[in-house]
């Protein structure tokens, strides 16, 4: 299974407009990230966990031109807005595409893109044929065994998707114990960190970060969802992380065994 970070930048993404720090500054194009998103490919077939509002640039930047199914972790501009974008996968493939997640973000989905749900949809509107899925509810899509395990973003629950020893886990700032038990056993994971330091409501920052990495303990933990909090790029590891942490930047690609 390969795994391409699509974006690893948080909702204003990196950098931010109007700001001079040193990371949004920086030249480093490690340090441009667009928003959270990420692309799975196996042997057959590619998905995306969120569709992000750069989610046109990111699929052409990667030369992506297939995309089975989306899953979604929640109804956040950041993880949604993109879903217009779908439609020239919708031309290419001939069909509606297939949209998981649970019930608040389908009726978000439904309310946003309702030009996509009329009886008389306009020509050339997206297609979407959206699959409500649940918490601690396996499902098979296109093949693949999925289970949502649902993280809270503040007190708004989010999916974290595990397929097979790989779990991805964007907006969490906690996982209830019995959800951490479906992410343990994970070899390879995902974890959204948004501040180096300084606490935040919704979101863990990396000591939290850490501590739930050092529970989980799998082979290697990626870090995404960074703000412009943190320093350049080239000075990422001078945070003291331990050595199968490794932090993410916008078009990494990953081979998992």
């Amino acid at each position: 299974m390969k795994i391409v970070f699509l974006g690893t930048g948080p909702s204003l993404g990196v950098p931010v407009p109007t700001c001079k720090c040193q990371t949004c500054m920086s030249s480093d194009s490690r340090d441009k990230r667009l928003r959270s998103s990420l692309y799975i490919e196996t042997q057959d077939i590619s998905f995306v966990i969120d569709c992000s509002p750069d989610f046109r640039q990111q699929v052409l930047r990667q030369e992506i031109r297939h995309i089975d199914f989306i899953l979604l972790t929640h109804k956040h501009n950041d993880h949604i807005g993109g879903l217009d974008d779908v439609r020239p996968f919708n031309y290419s493939q001939g069909k509606t595409m297939p949209l998981y997640c649970n019930e608040e973000t389908a009726i978000d989905i439904k309310k946003r893109f309702y030009y996509s749900f009329e009886k008389k949809r306009y020509p050339g509107a997206p297609e979407y044929k959206i699959i409500r899925v649940q918490k601690n509810t396996r499902f098979q899509a296109a093949g693949i065994d999925i289970m949502p395990i649902q993280v809270l973003h503040g007190q708004m629950p989010v999916f974290a998707y595990r397929i097979g020893d790989f779990t991805y886990i964007t907006d969490a700032k906690h996982i209830e114990d019995d959800q951490k038990a479906l992410i343990k056993g994970s070899k390879f994971m995902v974890v959204n960190v948004l501040r180096p330091h300084k606490k935040h409501k919704m979101h863990f920052n990396l000591q939290e970060a850490l501590q739930l990495i050092k529970e989980i303990s799998p082979e290697k933990a990626f870090i995404t969802h960074m703000s412009h909090n943190f320093p350049p790029y080239k000075y990422l590891r001078e945070l003291n992380v331990p050595d199968n942490v490794i932090f993410a930047y916008d078009g990494m690609q990953v081979r998992l065994s």
